[in-house]
Order: structure tokens, then sequence, then C-alpha cells
């Protein structure tokens, strides 16, 4: 966990264990532990599996081709890539995949389909289940989707668009698309209860359809350490810059806070008590969110492992409860106010 105030880190811990099981025990329905010996516990330099997180590097990297002019975001995506011919015939704009309002449903099962053909024929004809630019319906594809216009419209990978435009002017060295054989293990992976039987997954992407994509996918694949997704939050907090770098321009930022452009806004279930005045923020999968609230200039960063050994329901109480304890601690004056 990683949480501070404008360019300060107020709290920086890591406890816990990076690889704690061997697997699931499907016999007694139970993890199965590993000798402590053979345990890896948690350190500050842990990359984690930040699952969907990585919606927010596609999105960075589409808004900073807004910037320039090449990308317009109520341009329609078929402009870019024509084959997508139902999303043309629906009319979807970069506006409806960034802010959800697609009216496509939340994932294709692309892990069962046998190639790179398949899957982009299977995203080709998919229609939306409902009139885009209704309230929004959370959905993988809507960033599948754009990383599909980025990677045509710059001729460049998406891996290579987030390092050249982000994670390394940022000095975010510790972020990157997988393998990392490194990072924190995610879940045995086997049928019924994960979508594909690839036993304990560790250092490859969590997400199915991002390891059936190759491990780079706009919406799942990246790797992170908390520490590295502290500056990025900080650099959107602080208008688009860094230090000496900057990755986006001040309005450009505001405009995906504003509109939500990848984020959700002011959701409790995991914002907690910094929820309510226009603060922005993601959650993974895996056990990973980030939160930016720009009234207080706070950003809190948690990044857990708990589908490790195996995925369970989903429990957001303690997301919560530490972006709570953060708005508290934002709103109490110093010594002297």
């Amino acid at each position: 966990m990683v949480a501070g105030r404008g360019p300060y880190v107020a709290v920086e811990e890591a406890t816990g264990w990076a690889v704690r099981y061997e697997g699931w025990d499907t016999e007694a329905d139970a993890p199965r532990e590993l000798p402590e010996e053979q345990r890896v516990p948690v350190t500050l330099d842990t990359p984690f599996d930040l699952a969907s997180l990585t919606k927010l590097f596609t999105t960075v990297a589409a808004v900073q081709q807004m910037e320039r002019g090449t990308l317009g975001i109520d341009a329609r995506v078929a402009a870019y890539v024509p084959e997508l011919t139902a999303a043309d015939d629906a009319g979807l704009t970069l506006r409806h995949l960034l802010t959800h309002t697609s009216g496509l449903r939340p994932e294709l099962p692309l892990y069962e389909l046998p190639d790179a053909t398949a899957r982009l024929d299977a995203l080709r004809h998919e229609k939306p289940l409902v009139a885009p630019g209704g309230p929004p319906r959370y959905s993988d594809l809507n960033l599948l989707l754009v990383q599909l216009v980025l990677e045509r419209l710059t001729g460049r990978g998406l891996d290579r668009l987030v390092h050249d435009g982000i994670t390394r002017p940022l000095g975010m060295t510790a972020t990157s698309f997988g393998p990392r054989p490194e990072a924190a293990a995610t879940e045995d992976q086997r049928l019924p209860w994960a979508k594909a039987d690839r036993g304990m997954v560790r250092g490859t992407v969590h997400d199915e359809n991002a390891w059936a994509l190759g491990g780079v996918a706009g919406h799942a694949g990246l790797f992170a350490t908390a520490g590295d997704l502290a500056v990025f939050a900080r650099t959107l907090l602080a208008g688009g810059a860094h230090g000496q770098a900057r990755i986006l321009g001040p309005d450009y930022v505001d405009l995906m806070l504003r509109l939500g452009l990848g984020f959700g806004i002011d959701q409790p279930w995991f914002m907690g008590g910094l929820a309510g005045r226009g603060a922005a923020g993601h959650t993974g999968f895996t056990g990973t969110s980030l939160v930016l609230d720009r009234a207080t200039d706070t950003f809190l960063v948690l990044l857990a492992n708990t589908v490790h050994p195996r995925r369970r329901p989903a429990d957001s109480a303690p997301r919560a409860a530490a972006a709570t304890l953060l708005a508290r601690a934002a709103r109490t004056p110093g010594p002297g106010a």
C-alpha cells in the first residue's frame, strides 16, 4: 500500500506473502500451503498483476493521441479500424468506449478461439446489447477496441505506446507487461472455477483473454509495484507532470478525470470516504485498486493478490476502509492550522 498527498508519500507498507500456496486441493476444497521456508514475502519491490488497472494506462495512451490531434473523442471507431463493422453499424465512438457507454457486453470468451484472426473476427462482429450512449455498462471489450484503434493509428503495439509515452518518461521502471517471473502469484487456474486450465499462475497475466492475446491487452496485462503506481497517481493529480517529465497537458488530464475516461467516478463501494466529491479510481480483479481525489490532492494505491490461490467473492470493504481513513486524515488540520 502507498498513500500520500501531493508530492508526499505518507504511508508505504508491504505485508503478507507474494507466494503462499502451492495450489488448491480439490478433494479437501482448501488451499495447499507451502512450507514457510518456500514462501515468498511481499516487499515494496514486488510487482503485482494490475488486472483492470491496465485500462487506465490504455486510456492515457488514447488521451495522448487526442492531445496531439490524431484522435477525436467523438470520432467513430470504424474511422480508424474500418473492419469493425458491428461498431460502425452501431455508431460507436471513442467516448462510448472510454466511458463504458458502448452497450457492449462485459466480455467475450476469446480464450476459446483458436488464433488471433478468429479473435479479431469475433470483435469485428460483436454488436452492442443496448443502444450506445446510455448508462455505463462496464465492459473489457471497450478497451480492447481502444487498443485496436491505437495500434492501427500509430503502427505500434500497446506495450510500446505505454512504455514510450508513460512509463519511460515517468521513470516507472518496475511497470511493464509480462512475463514478470518475480511477480506475486495469482490463481491456481483450473476448471470449473477458472476459464482455462493453467495451474498456478505467476508472472503471466491472470486474465484469460489477455493471456490468450499474448499478454498485452487494452483491458489487462500490466504488472507494477505500488511505488510506481504512486508516481502515476501523483502525475495525474499534478496535471500530467512529474519531475521534468510531462505525459499530458493539464486540460487533457482534466478532461480524463472530469468525464471519467477509463475511470469510475464517485464509487463508494471501494472509494469509501473519498467518494462524493469527484474522486476517481479503478479496481482490478486480482485485488488491486487506485483512487485519486483532486479535492484533497490525495491518492491511495492498494495492491494485493486476493485471488491466490483461488478466486473468491469480491470484498471491497478493506479498500473502502483504507480510503475512508485517508479521507479523514486529509481533512484533519495540521499543527497550528
